[in-house]
């Protein structure tokens, strides 16, 4: 029987461990924090979407990174889609629903009951726990050495999954720190950055006040030749929000990067104009009474496009107010995190092509995907994926 090590306790190490271990080879997880699931703990305050209801079809389209193998998503997430999650959830007691945004819950909302038995089941399986425990050194021959609070401790496995997270909330455990031991094993990484971030905004400071913790609701959003629609809000720094984050990865390959917004697109630039039909003078007043343009929006507006001298140049900033970004937010603020283990250094199973053993899985690999589901799912189908081949390994290493 083999022993595969698995070192990182999200989402993404949790399911390798569960893939490893149903097919009865001894598994050790391995977590620098005292407890593992922090990061999955802290995405269930916002009420924990576990994956999407949308139509695998398209769902693989919402994974971007360089070099990703096109059919990669489409291979993983055929392995343990979004229909399969909610039966494991149900298996764990744990009953789900989908919210009309297509966004998939636990019934209660909470991510602690769900992993409290996961973990349960994980040790009824055989799986053991080593918590306390920070990758301190790792080697070609699959041996890995941790700094534990009793001193350090190495351990030689048959085949290990890393699945320690990006840097985005590194409170949690990901912190990235791991990028400079792989990099001495001569694995190819792009650099981390924010992903699923706000982005930073320069306005003088006395603006700030008409529109910080203001939502910007039923807009429009582009960056590129991309588009989104929900709600943004505005922040003392910049903006946040789903569209916004669903924009970054067209945000951070413009060379000046900026979003446009509609601020009023369930109206044409012609009606709006006709909604104003009588007005002569104070245009962004006007429009704040007859399209029911919120103080934010106008601040918006008068700042990046004013001053207004006619209705048909407010109308046309409405329908395309653009906002020029000068930075994402901080890597530690993000929801999450783009770059890490470059795909070229993997199979197209996720081990690493260097090093014949050693595998890989969630966000240390160079992906991103938007939030409302995707990123969770990444992790579920990533990790399956890198347990099953670590699997197929051994035993063809064993015949």
């Amino acid at each position: 029987m083999s022993h595969i090590v698995i070192i990182g306790g999200g989402p993404a190490g949790l399911r390798a461990a569960e893939i490893a271990s149903a097919s009865g080879h001894t598994v050790s997880l391995y977590e620098q924090k005292r407890s593992v699931g922090r990061k999955f703990l802290v995405a269930g305050k916002g009420g924990f979407n576990i994956t999407n209801a949308e139509d695998l079809e398209t769902f693989h389209q919402k994974y971007s990174g360089p070099d990703q193998p096109s059919a990669f998503w489409g291979k993983a997430l055929a392995g343990f889609d979004n229909k399969a999650i909610r039966g494991w959830a149900a298996r764990l007691d744990v009953g789900t629903f989908v919210a009309s945004s297509g966004r998939v819950y636990p019934k209660a909302l909470k991510a602690a009951p769900l992993l409290r038995r996961w973990i349960q089941r994980l040790k009824e399986q055989g799986v053991t726990f080593h918590v306390n425990h920070r990758l301190a050194d790792l080697r070609k021959d699959l041996t890995a050495t941790f700094d534990t609070p009793e001193g350090q401790v190495s351990i030689k496995a048959d085949a290990i999954i890393l699945a320690m997270g990006g840097g985005s909330w590194p409170q949690t455990g990901s912190d990235g720190r791991w990028t400079q031991l792989l990099k001495n094993l001569s694995i190819e990484l792009s650099p981390l950055q924010s992903a699923n971030c706000g982005w930073e905004v320069d306005c003088p400071s006395e603006m700030i006040p008409a529109i910080e913790a203001q939502p910007l609701k039923n807009l429009t959003a582009s960056a590129g030749k991309e588009d989104a629609i929900g709600e943004v809000m505005l922040t003392s720094y910049g903006i946040e929000g789903g569209p916004v984050y669903q924009l970054g990865p067209a945000l951070k390959a413009m060379q000046q990067p900026a979003i446009t917004l509609d601020l009023k697109p369930t109206f044409t630039r012609e009606r709006l104009v006709a909604k104003m039909e009588s007005a002569k003078k104070n245009f962004l007043s006007e429009a704040r009474v007859r399209w029911k343009l919120s103080e934010a929006a106008s601040a918006l507006l008068e700042h990046f496009h004013g001053p207004f001298h006619s209705t048909d140049t407010l109308a046309t900033a409405t329908k395309a107010c653009t906002v020029p970004f000068s930075r994402p937010r901080p890597i530690a603020e993000a929801i999450s995190s783009s770059g890490g283990i470059k795909w070229t250094e993997l199979t197209d199973g996720l081990m690493i092509q260097k090093i014949p053993g050693l595998f890989a899985a969630g966000e240390m690999i160079d992906w991103e995907a938007p939030t409302g589901g995707y990123l969770m799912q990444g992790c579920f189908a990533s990790g399956s994926l890198a347990a099953q081949t670590a699997v197929d390994f051994l035993e063809n290493q064993l015949s």
